[in-house]
C-alpha cells in the first residue's frame, strides 16, 4: 500500500465518492475538487481527518488543504479514484448554480495551478541569475550566465504553449491542439517580421491609441502582429473558442475520420481567427488592464501595499489569491514590472514570525511540534500550515499576522517596490525584485519590507500569545508559575487497560488521532465518562464522539473495523445532541455476537482534540471500573 493510499481513499470517500467528483486538481497545499453536489461531502469529517489539515470552500472549488506533501497525496488520489486527465478536465454535468466570480477564479486556478511549480522554479533560476550579474560574479556574455539565462526564460518566453496545453484541458478541448494555438503564436519566422525592418503595407487606426502597422495579410485579410511571446490573455481567449470550434467538428465529421479532420479543421479555423482577431483584441484589453492597474497603484502606492499585505492572507484562505495571477503575469508582459504582487511579499514573513514566536514561548508539546514544519514551510512561502494548523484557529496571532503585513506592505509601496518576474515564494522570492539596473531603492524596500513583517509578527505575539485556557470546576495545580487546570475523564468501560501503541489500528496507534489508551472490555456496555453533549453518534453506532462542559473531545471506538458491521449488535441508549451526565447509559452491545463475526473488541478511547492541552496522562491501573478515572486532561 502507498504511504497515502488510505488517506486517498478516505478523502474520496468524505466528498461523497468518485462519481460525486467533477474535477480534480492541485495546487501548492491543496486539492481542488469541483463537486456536483457539496452536501454529500462530509466536511467535518475530512477537517478532522489524520493528514487532512482543514477543508475551505471557495470559488465553486471544495478545497482540501494537505500541506506540503499534496502532490504525493493528489497522485494517490487519482489512482484510488481512477480518474483521468479528460474526467478531471471538465465541469460538465454538475447542476449547483456558480456565481460569475466564482466560475472565474476556478478557470483561473485550473489554468495556472499546474504551471505554478515550474512558473516559480524557472522564475528563481533567472532572479538568481540576475542576483549573479548584480554582483559581477557572472557577465552577460559568459556562457554560464546565458545557459541560466535560458532556462529561467523558457517556460515564461514559450508560456502561450504551456498554457495552451492547461487552457484547453480546462475547457475540455484536446491538450495538443491548445500547444499547437500556442506554438503558432510565438513561431520564430511569425514572431520576427515585425523585428525585421521591412516597411509596413499600410496601417491601420492611424491617430488613434490603437493605431496599428500591417506587415501580412491572410487571404486578403490583414493581420495585426502583436509580441506574444510571455503573454496570457490571447491564448486562453484563443483556448476556450478554440475547444467550442473543435466540439462543433466533432459532431459533424464522420468517426472514422475525425481523428485527424478535427484537428486539421480546428486549427485552419483558429489559428488564423487568433491572429487577425482574437490576439490583437485581447493584447489590447491586456494593456489597458495592465494600464489600469498601474493608475490605481501610482494613486496610492501605500494604501495599495496595505490592503496587499493584510489582507494577502485571507486572499488564500478563501483561494482568491488566483485572481491576481494574470493580473501579475499580464503586468510582466506589457510593462515589464508587477506592482501588485509585490505588497504581499511580506504577509508570508509576518506569518512566520508570529509563528516563530508562538514556537518560543508556549508550553503545549503539541502545538510547538506542529510550529516547528509550519515555520520552515514558512520561511519558503508555504504559509497554509501556519495559517490553518496555528494562527487562524487561535484568531489573535492571524490578526496579529496580517498587521505585520500591512506595515511590511507600507513599506515596498512607499519604496515603489517592484517585481520583475515570477520566481519563488518566501526567501527564494527575493531575487524577483531585482530590476534592471541590479539593486535599487525598490529591492531595499522589498528586503526592508519583509525584514519588518516578520520582526513585528515575532515581536507582538512574544508579548500578547497566551497558550489557550480552557475554564475547568476541578481545582487548580501550581506549575512552573503558572495555574494550569485539569480535567479527569472517567472509563466509560469495564476491563483491561491497554497501551493505545499495541492495537492493530494505525490511526489509533501511532497517536494520530489524539492520545488515550485501550479498554479490553468484559461487559458490553458504554456509560458517560464526563458531563457535556453527545456530538456524534456514528450511522453504525460503533463509535460515540462527546464534548465535555470544558471542551475535552472524547471518542469511544467499540472494537477494530467494527464499522462493517453497519449497526448490527450495537444498541444506542442516546441520540446525537443529547445533553449526557456522567455515568449516563449510552450504549450496549452484544460481545458474544460481534466475538463470533469475527471482530475483535479492544475499544480505543482518545482525547481527539490532544493538541489544545499541555498533556493528557493516562491511568496506571490495569483493571478498571465504570468511570474510575482514566484519562487527566492538563489544561
Amino acid at each position: 500500500m502507498g504511504k497515502y493510499e488510505q488517506l486517498a481513499k478516505d478523502i474520496i470517500q468524505n466528498v461523497g465518492g468518485r462519481d460525486n467528483v467533477n474535477s480534480l486538481e492541485h495546487c501548492v497545499t491543496r486539492l481542488r475538487f469541483r463537486l456536483k453536489d457539496e452536501n454529500k461531502a462530509n466536511t467535518d469529517v475530512l477537517k478532522n481527518m489524520d493528514g487532512v489539515v482543514t477543508v475551505v470552500k471557495s470559488g465553486g472549488q471544495y478545497q482540501v488543504v494537505i500541506g506540503n506533501h499534496v502532490s504525493d497525496v493528489y497522485a494517490e488520489v487519482n489512482a484510488a479514484g481512477g480518474f483521468t486527465s479528460e474526467s478531471n478536465s471538465s465541469d460538465s454535468g454538475s447542476g449547483e448554480k456558480v456565481s460569475l466570480f466564482s466560475r472565474f477564479v476556478d478557470m483561473i486556478s485550473g489554468v495556472f495551478a499546474p504551471t505554478l511549480g515550474v512558473l516559480a522554479a524557472t522564475g528563481m533560476i533567472k532572479g538568481f541569475n540576475a542576483l549573479f550579474l548584480t554582483l559581477g560574479w557572472l557577465t552577460e556574455a559568459s556562457g554560464t550566465y546565458q545557459i541560466l539565462n535560458a532556462i529561467g526564460d523558457c517556460l515564461f518566453y514559450f508560456f502561450p504553449i504551456f498554457l495552451g496545453f492547461t487552457a484547453s484541458k480546462k475547457f475540455g478541448g484536446n491538450h495538443f491542439i491548445g500547444m499547437a494555438i500556442g506554438a503558432s503564436l510565438v513561431y520564430p519566422s511569425i514572431a520576427g517580421i515585425t523585428s525585421s525592418g521591412a516597411a509596413p503595407l499600410y496601417t491601420l487606426f492611424g491617430g488613434t491609441l490603437f493605431e496599428s502597422p500591417v506587415y501580412i495579410t491572410f487571404l486578403g485579410i490583414p493581420v495585426i502582429l502583436m509580441t506574444y511571446s510571455s503573454s496570457v490573455i490571447p491564448i486562453i481567449i484563443a483556448a476556450y473558442v478554440g475547444s467550442k470550434i473543435e466540439a462543433f467538428f466533432k459532431r459533424t465529421i464522420p468517426s472514422v475520420v475525425r481523428t485527424f479532420l478535427v484537428p486539421f479543421c480546428t486549427l485552419l479555423v483558429i489559428v488564423p481567427l487568433t491572429f487577425i482577431f482574437i490576439g490583437p483584441i485581447a493584447t489590447w484589453a491586456g494593456t489597458l488592464i495592465g494600464n489600469g492597474t498601474l493608475a490605481v497603484y501610482n494613486f496610492s502606492p501605500i494604501a495599495a501595499g496595505i490592503i496587499m499585505g493584510a489582507f494577502w492572507q485571507v486572499f488564500v484562505i478563501f483561494g482568491l489569491h488566483w485572481g491576481f495571477v494574470p493580473i501579475a503575469i499580464n503586468n510582466l508582459t506589457i510593462l515589464g514590472k508587477d506592482p501588485v504582487l509585490a505588497g504581499m511579499f511580506g504577509a508570508s514573513f509576518a506569518q512566520t514570525g508570529v509563528v516563530l514566536a508562538i514556537l518560543l514561548k508556549t508550553r503545549n508539546k503539541k502545538l510547538k511540534s506542529l510550529s516547528v514544519p509550519a515555520f520552515i514551510s514558512g520561511i519558503f512561502g508555504v504559509t497554509e500550515p501556519a495559517i490553518y494548523g496555528i494562527t487562524l484557529p487561535r484568531k489573535k496571532p492571524f490578526i496579529i499576522s496580517c498587521i505585520a503585513g500591512a506595515v511590511g506592505g507600507a513599506i515596498i509601496g512607499a519604496m515603489g517596490t517592484q517585481g520583475y518576474r515570477i520566481g519563488g515564494l518566501g526567501i527564494f522570492g527575493i531575487p524577483s525584485y531585482i530590476g534592471p539596473n541590479g539593486i535599487d531603492n525598490g529591492f531595499l524596500g522589498a528586503i526592508i519590507g519583509i525584514s519588518v513583517s516578520f520582526v513585528l509578527g515575532l515581536i507582538i505575539t512574544l508579548f500578547m500569545f497566551k497558550d489557550d485556557v480552557v475554564t475547568s470546576d476541578n481545582t487548580p495545580v501550581k506549575k512552573d508559575d503558572s495555574v494550569i487546570k485539569q480535567e479527569t475523564v472517567g472509563s466509560p468501560m469495564k476491563g483491561n487497560v491497554i497501551a493505545l501503541s499495541t492495537i492493530k489500528d494505525e490511526a489509533f496507534s501511532t497517536g494520530a488521532m489524539g492520545k488515550g489508551v485501550a479498554i479490553e472490555p468484559i461487559e458490553g456496555k458504554v456509560y458517560s465518562p464526563v458531563n457535556g453533549v453527545l456530538t456524534s453518534l456514528f450511522s453504525s453506532g460503533h463509535a460515540i464522539g462527546i464534548t465535555s462542559d470544558t471542551g475535552v473531545e472524547i471518542l469511544i471506538h467499540v472494537g477494530q473495523d467494527t464499522v462493517k458491521l453497519k449497526g448490527k449488535y450495537f444498541t444506542p441508549k442516546v441520540k446525537q445532541g443529547d445533553t449526557i451526565q456522567k455515568g449516563d447509559l449510552l450504549m450496549e452491545f452484544d460481545m458474544d455476537a460481534i466475538r463470533k463475526e469475527g471482530y475483535i473488541l479492544t475499544t480505543p478511547i482518545i482525547i481527539s482534540n490532544t493538541g489544545n492541552y499541555l498533556d493528557v496522562i493516562e491511568t496506571e491501573k490495569k483493571d478498571i471500573g465504570y468511570n474510575d478515572g482514566l484519562l487527566t486532561v492538563v489544561i
